[in-house]
């Protein structure tokens, strides 16, 4: 019986790791150039970490979280997100108190979810958090940022802002009895897991998908009138950041988050492209959750977004350049004795040209075979070396992809010649 992968935990496998990697260096260069720093923490951490900043009445913590007991009997969880995690290490390693963070990580995080495209059991996140700063104008940078990132990955045209307040967790307090005293008196009306959550975590409700509870929601309690002036004055402010830099947006009043540890700001990009997986990137400020993990008060905000799918849009539209998928741009053919030339050959061309990605043929065969498997590999150019060129010094040059006659060159001159034919 042959070995499988866990359900749910998918192979990310060659032909498509460019696309991944082309997704990854945009979102590197784009978090960059708002000074944005990586850090890198465990996907293990203590299971009490995230009972205590999702919170325990939540899905993830009652359904979806992969915990287990070590060998010393400490419960211990893969982690399901990346903020708790992010705040842990930040706390532990001293970077909070009186201090201003930017930072951002990338990983794997795990849910035991019913997987489907674009949710699995093992997925990857980009996350961006931001620490030491209260006001609106950091919830505008990180909205900037996103909304910058969706043109430099062409895909501005198909994704939509959704912002919402929360107010403080006085005021959610006070909503949430509002909201349950409302639903309560309606409770057979509503769907068996609204029904399920009414007690437990009323506000998910308003994220239902069940279109019946949705339209019995049309009379309910409205969250705004309970928010305090301050939220309120907070939220205005950030509309204004965002009406005077042209990004478009649309506040959704049910916009709560799936995460206890959320105040004030919330959002959501997302996307009718995808199908019912529509949110590509989600997330909000959360002024209390430092202090909830044991540190000094601090205030913070951030996003995360999904590289699945994010992938899957990226597929969907076809704005991936065709250049992200040429693996090599030279490929070094060695026909007869000439083997052991051609490895020093290419050697000396990657040093020469740094910009530009060889290949050389190892396994012997054939020139016609060497050819196939050149044209093969997309590059733009084979180099031939047979014997005669080993022993005059030469190589030819065979254009792949353009009708042009083949030439011969001196092998002290090819480095300067493939910097000129082949461009970044």
């Amino acid at each position: 019986m042959k070995i499988q992968s866990i359900r749910g935990m998918n192979d990310l496998l060659p032909d498509q790791s460019t696309t991944w990697q082309y997704l990854e260096r945009v979102i590197a260069d784009v978090l960059a150039r708002y000074g944005y720093s990586e850090i890198r923490f465990p996907i293990l951490e203590q299971t009490e970490l995230f009972k205590r900043s999702i919170g325990e009445v939540t899905d993830i913590v009652e359904k979806e979280m992969y915990t287990f007991e070590d060998r010393n009997g400490d419960s211990l969880t893969l982690r399901p997100e990346g903020t708790a995690s992010c705040v842990r290490a930040c706390n532990q390693n001293g970077l909070l108190h009186n201090q201003i963070q930017r930072l951002w990580y990338n990983g794997p995080m795990f849910r035991h979810e019913r997987p489907q495209k674009g949710r699995l059991r093992q997925f990857h996140q980009v996350g961006v958090e931001a620490f030491g700063l209260n006001g609106p104008d950091i919830d505008a940078e990180l909205l900037l940022l996103t909304a910058r990132l969706w043109k430099a990955l062409k895909i501005d045209h198909a994704v939509t802002l959704q912002i919402n307040s929360l107010g403080t967790a006085a005021d959610r307090a006070a909503y949430r009895a509002a909201l349950v005293d409302f639903l309560s008196a309606r409770q057979d009306q509503l769907d068996e897991d609204s029904q399920r959550r009414l007690h437990s975590n009323p506000m998910r409700i308003l994220d239902s998908k069940n279109t019946h509870t949705q339209a019995l929601l049309n009379d309910a309690p409205s969250l705004h009138d309970f928010i305090d002036s301050e939220s309120r004055e907070h939220f205005e402010q950030l509309r204004s950041v965002l009406d005077a830099a042209g990004v478009s947006y649309q506040v959704n009043s049910r916009l709560v988050r799936g995460l206890d540890y959320y105040s004030k700001t919330v959002f959501e990009w997302v996307t009718d492209s995808l199908g019912a997986q529509g949110t590509v990137c989600a997330g909000g400020r959360y002024d209390g959750l430092v202090e909830q993990l044991g540190g000094k008060p601090c205030p913070g905000v951030g996003f995360a977004m999904g590289l699945e799918r994010l992938v899957l849009l990226l597929d969907e539209l076809g704005v991936v350049p065709d250049s992200v998928a040429q693996i090599i741009d030279v490929y070094l053919v060695a026909v007869g004795a000439a083997d052991a030339q051609a490895l020093v050959l290419g050697e000396t061309l990657r040093s020469d040209c740094p910009n530009i990605r060889f290949q050389t043929h190892c396994g012997a065969g054939s020139f016609k075979s060497q050819m196939k498997k050149a044209d093969k590999s997309g590059a733009s150019i084979a180099l031939i070396l047979g014997e005669d060129e080993a022993q005059n010094n030469t190589v030819g040059i065979k254009f792949l992809r353009e009708d042009r006659p083949q030439e011969t060159v001196d092998q002290s001159e090819l480095g300067q010649l493939l910097n000129t034919l082949i461009k970044d």
